[in-house]
C-alpha cells in the first residue's frame, strides 16, 4: 500500500522489527550522495534526488543515502512551520517513493515529517518498492551556536533500525551521534550498519571533531559507520561535505572530498565479525588557509547563485581587504561576473590608485573609477549652516565613506549586481567601519576573518591555485597591497594603527573576547596591557548596533557574529575583575 498525504497507516516511527524481510544478503552496495540542495526549492531538490538515484541505479546500488533534510534544504529555519511547506515536502517524499517501484535502489533521505499527533520531526525516511516504508525522527535537537532546532521541531523517540533488504540499518541524524545513547539503542535493537545523514557546517576545526565523534560511537557499539554530510552555502553557513566511512576496526576505507558534489558507491560485505566496507576513494582533505579559502569561495558562490544575482560589484580601494574579496569573488563566480570600482577622494594616494588598477588587471575584471569629490562637496555644502562653528571630526570622514556607499548601491540597483562588503572581523569587532558607508552591501565573504588572517590568505592565494576556482593562476594581489601599512585614507597620512593597536595584538585580544569569552584578567595574564584590553572590550560592546545591521557573511570560525554570538545592544556590563 502506497502512502498518500493523509494516509496514517505507517505514519509513526517503526519498531526495530518493522518491515521485516526474509531475503538476507551478504553483499550491499550503498551510494553516498554528497550534494548541494537549496533551502526551500523542494521541486529542485527532488529533481536532484531523482537524478542521483538514477546514477546510483546505473552503478548497481542497493541503497542511496542523502543528507539531513535534503528535500527541503538545511536549515529551513521557521520556513518549516508553514503548513504549505510541510505538505510540499511530504508530497515530494511520496513522489520519490513512487519512483522506487522500479526495483532500483532504496532511498534514505532527510525530510520534515508531520506525525499523526501533530508533532513535527526532523526525520529520515526509508523509501523502497513504491512506498514510504518508515521514518526515524531526530532524537537530539541542537540548541546552541547557530542551531535552535527546538524552536521548530519536536524531539523524536529513541530509534530502532530500518530493515533494508535484509540488513538492519541504523540512521541516527547528525546531532544524534554526539550522544552515546542513540547509537546504543540502535546497537541493542540489532543494527548492523550506521548510516548518518548530516547537516554539519564547516568551521576551522570541525572535520577532526566529526571524526572523533564517529570513532567514539564505533568503539562503543562495534558497528561500522558512514557519515554523509551536506555541501554548499546557506546564508552565513557553509557545508564542506567531506563525508567518510569508518569500519568497525576504525580503518578508513572511504574519504570523500571536501567542497565537491559527489556520489560515491561503497561496497559492503557481511563477514564473521559484521559488515565491512571495501577500500574505495580516499581524498585528501584541505586544511588551514586552503580550507578557509575554499569555504569563503563556496559560501559566496552559493549565496550569489542561489539568490539569482547576475554578478557582484565592490569598491576596490587599493587596500588588502577589498583586494582579497575581489579575488574570492573572481574565484567563486569568474571575472566576467565581478565589477570593481575605485572611488577616489583627495586623500586617496597614488599608491592606492596604482595598486587597485593593477589588482583589477591581474584578476581580469571590469574596472571603473568614480570620483567622490562632487558628492562629498554636496553633502558638506548642504550641512554647512547646520555645522557652523563646529570642528571637523569623524563626521566629515564618514561622509566620504557614505558617499562611496551611495554610489556603489546605485550601481548595484542599476545593473542588478549584488554589492559586496569588504570589512574584516577585526574592524567589525572594534566598530572601525562606517554604518551606511563601507558597511553597505548584501554579503561579506571575509566577515569572519581577522585582519591577520586576511594577510595570510592573501599571501596563500598568490602562491596557490585553489581547486574548483575560476580565477587566474599565479599572483592576483599586488605585493605592495600586502606589504604597505593599511589605511582607510579618510584624512592625510592616516593609518589604521592611529586608531587601533597593531593587528597582531588586537586580533589576539578579540579572539579571547569573542571566541573564548575570556575574562579581562585572563587576557591581561596572557601579556596584554590592562588599559588596552578594557578599551578593546568597550569598542566591542558599543559596536553591537552596527553589527546587527551588517551584511551576512560566511561563518568559518567557532563563533561568528550573527546567529552564533547574540549580545544585547543595550549593554551596561563591563568586566571589572582586573
Amino acid at each position: 500500500m502506497r502512502l498518500s498525504p493523509r494516509d496514517s497507516s505507517r505514519d509513526s516511527p517503526a519498531s526495530p522489527c518493522e518491515n521485516a524481510e526474509s531475503d538476507m544478503t551478504d553483499k550491499l552496495r550503498i551510494a553516498l550522495a554528497q550534494l548541494n540542495p537549496v533551502v526551500g526549492d523542494i521541486a529542485g531538490n527532488l529533481q536532484k534526488a531523482v537524478e542521483a538515484r538514477r546514477e546510483a541505479e546505473v552503478g548497481g546500488a542497493d541503497l542511496i543515502v542523502f543528507t539531513e533534510l535534503f528535500l527541503t534544504g538545511y536549515p529551513p529555519e521557521d520556513l518549516v512551520l508553514k503548513r504549505a511547506f510541510q505538505q510540499a515536502a511530504r508530497n515530494a517524499a511520496i513522489e520519490l517513493a513512487r519512483q522506487t517501484v522500479d526495483g532500483g535502489p532504496g532511498v534514505l533521505i532527510g525530510c520534515p515529517w508531520l506525525a499523526d499527533d501533530g508533532k513535527l520531526f526532523n526525520a529520515v525516511l526509508y523509501l523502497d518498492r513504491g512506498e514510504v516504508r518508515g521514518y526515524r525522527a531526530k532524537a537530539y535537537l541542537p540548541n546552541y551556536s547557530v542551531f535552535d532546532e527546538p524552536r521548530v521541531f519536536d524531539e523524536g523517540p529513541m530509534p530502532g533500525p530500518f530493515n533494508v533488504r535484509g540488513v538492519r540499518i541504523g540512521a541516527p541524524i547528525c546531532e544524534d551521534i554526539w550522544f552515546p545513547d542513540v547509537v546504543e539503542c540502535l546497537e541493542e535493537s540489532g543494527a548492523e550498519i550506521l548510516l548518518v545523514p548530516n547537516g554539519s557546517p564547516y568551521d576551522f576545526n570541525k572535520f577532526d571533531a566529526r571524526m572523533q565523534l564517529a570513532i567514539a560511537r564505533i568503539k562503543e557499539s562495534g558497528l561500522p559507520l558512514a557519515y554523509v554530510n551536506q555541501l554548499g552555502g546557506q546564508d552565513e553557513l557553509v557545508f564542506d561535505g567531506a563525508s567518510f566511512v569508518l569500519n568497525a576496526d576504525l580503518s578508513l576505507p572511504v574519504q570523500m572530498p571536501a567542497w565537491e558534489e559527489k556520489i560515491v558507491l561503497t561496497d559492503w560485505t557481511r563477514e564473521d565479525k559484521g559488515w565491512v566496507c571495501e577500500t574505495g576513494e580516499r581524498a585528501k582533505i584541505e586544511e588551514g588557509d586552503e580550507a578557509l579559502y575554499l569555504a569563503v569561495v563556496q559560501g559566496l558562490r552559493d549565496y550569489v547563485k542561489k539568490n539569482h544575482f547576475p554578478g557582484v560589484v565592490l569598491g576596490l580601494s587599493g587596500g588588502i581587504d577589498s583586494a582579497l574579496v575581489a579575488a574570492i569573488a573572481v574565484d567563486a563566480l569568474g571575472p566576467d561576473k565581478v565589477h570593481c570600482v575605485m572611488l577616489p577622494y583627495r586623500y586617496t594616494s597614488s599608491e592606492s590608485l596604482d595598486d587597485a588598477a593593477e589588482c583589477a588587471k591581474l584578476l581580469g575584471v571590469r574596472y571603473d573609477t568614480v570620483s567622490i569629490e562632487a558628492p562629498v562637496a554636496g553633502f558638506t555644502s548642504a550641512l554647512e549652516t547646520l555645522f557652523e562653528n563646529t570642528q571637523a571630526d569623524t563626521t566629515e570622514e564618514n561622509l566620504q565613506s557614505r558617499s562611496r556607499g551611495v554610489i556603489l548601491m546605485a550601481i548595484s540597483n542599476k545593473f542588478g549586481s549584488m554589492l559586496l562588503t569588504t570589512g574584516n572581523k577585526s574592524e567589525i569587532s572594534a566598530g572601525y567601519a562606517t554604518i551606511y558607508g563601507d558597511m553597505n552591501g548584501g554579503f561579506n565573504p571575509i566577515k569572519d576573518l581577522y585582519k591577520t588572517r586576511v594577510f595570510r590568505m592573501s599571501r596563500w592565494r598568490n602562491e596557490n591555485m585553489p581547486k574548483g576556482c575560476l580565477g587566474p593562476k599565479g599572483r592576483v594581489i599586488p605585493e605592495n597591497i600586502i606589504t604597505r601599512p593599511p589605511s582607510a585614507e579618510l584624512r592625510p597620512d592616516q593609518k589604521d594603527e592611529d586608531s587601533l593597536p597593531p593587528y597582531e595584538v588586537l586580533d589576539d585580544i578579540l579572539h579571547c573576547l569573542v571566541e573564548e569569552e575570556m575574562s579581562a584578567r585572563e587576557i591581561v595574564e596572557r601579556g596584554h596591557d590592562r588599559d588596552l584590553v578594557k578599551r578593546v572590550e568597550h569598542l566591542l560592546y558599543i559596536s553591537e548596533y552596527k553589527r546587527r545591521q551588517s551584511a551576512p557573511g560566511v561563518k568559518v570560525t567557532a563563533r561568528n557574529f550573527g546567529r552564533d554570538r547574540r549580545y544585547p545592544i543595550v549593554n551596561g556590563f563591563r568586566d571589572q575583575d582586573v
